[in-house]
């Protein structure tokens, strides 16, 4: 090679190598604001979440950042902590429910919010339709209503003689007042009385279950939310004390509860994470219609069922996704 051509070379070389640099600094660092309850609520899904994101090309640190933000309860921390996000101008705002959502939207117009497992969103007033959500606000619904009620004719097939059913409910989530109005609508067709439980706390708890003892209810229905997930363990504790069947999402099976009924919540994180890579790409959160499940999973602690001396019928036990034993 000759002399000059080696200089010139090696001379384009040096000159590439800041404008490399410069594109490297220069690449966009996409921010995503999670706004939640605390990393242990929805543990699972939140990794799954971050795991479908870095299959769809998305690298923490390298082109995405998610600034989390964990309410740990407080409703008050949640509106601050949603308006720090907005201050920090994230491209995204994604939050696991329609507590989150209500305060969320509270926060922006304009920054996308995308929920994972909203409760019932046309209820609550957060989209316009389920095809056409026409505002910043989309996402994953969990049909809150109609899994309540399915929840409740497979604890009539499971416990038949019951008569009264106790719905533990938050006024402060907004799903929740749809969902109670859903349940109690479908009560007398399946020949069950409704006790409406509103519990804002975990400082209510066992306030909730003296109401519910006192009245001489037969089960517990929880509707979702956080708060109660966050409490499940105490929540099914005190069911069992009072000999109570417990209902509700697969959290509250888990810790103890009898059965649940619903959407698969790791599934839903998962596929929420698409709607992330769409909407960084360009989408309209106006366009991109609100998805419901379609597979629900049933499970059943059967544990549970011998410490509360029930027998549960063996056409139930065999439609069961999970049996807990």
């Amino acid at each position: 090679m000759l002399r000059r051509d080696f200089i010139t070379r090696l001379g384009a070389a040096a000159a590439a190598l800041p404008l490399a640099a410069r594109a490297q600094e220069t690449r966009k660092l996409y921010r995503v604001g999670f706004l939640g309850d605390s990393p242990a609520v929805f543990a699972d899904a939140i990794e799954a979440f971050r795991r479908e994101l870095r299959d769809l090309g998305w690298s923490e640190g390298r082109n995405i950042a998610i600034e989390y933000r964990w309410a740990e309860g407080r409703l008050e921390r949640m509106h601050e902590l949603a308006e720090e996000l907005v201050r920090l101008k994230v491209d995204i705002i994604v939050v696991p429910s329609s507590i989150y959502t209500e305060v969320a939207k509270r926060a922006t117009s304009t920054i996308p919010i995308i929920f994972m497992s909203h409760a019932g969103p046309i209820e609550s007033g957060h989209v316009d339709s389920l095809s056409r959500p026409g505002g910043n606000i989309t996402g994953l619904s969990v049909m809150l209503p109609e899994t309540s009620v399915k929840t409740m004719e497979l604890l009539k097939e499971a416990v038949p003689a019951l008569s009264l059913v106790a719905v533990i409910w938050d006024p402060a989530t907004p799903s929740h007042g749809p969902g109670l109005k859903a349940v109690k609508a479908a009560g007398p067709a399946l020949g069950l009385r409704i006790q409406s439980v509103p519990v804002h706390s975990a400082t209510e708890y066992d306030s909730g279950f003296t109401s519910i003892v006192g009245e001489h209810a037969d089960a517990v229905l929880m509707l979702g939310t956080p708060l109660y997930f966050a409490g499940a363990a105490r929540l099914a504790e005190l069911a069992i004390k009072h000999k109570l069947p417990l209902l509700g999402a697969r959290e509250f099976a888990k810790a103890g509860g009898l059965l649940s009924f619903g959407a698969n919540r790791v599934d839903l994180f998962r596929h929420g994470a698409i709607y992330v890579d769409k909407i960084l790409k360009g989408a309209n959160p106006a366009e991109l219609p609100v998805e419901q499940p379609t597979k629900f999973e049933l499970l059943i602690n059967l544990k549970t069922a011998k410490l509360l001396g029930l027998i549960l019928p063996p056409q139930l036990l065999a439609r069961a996704d999970e049996v807990i034993e």
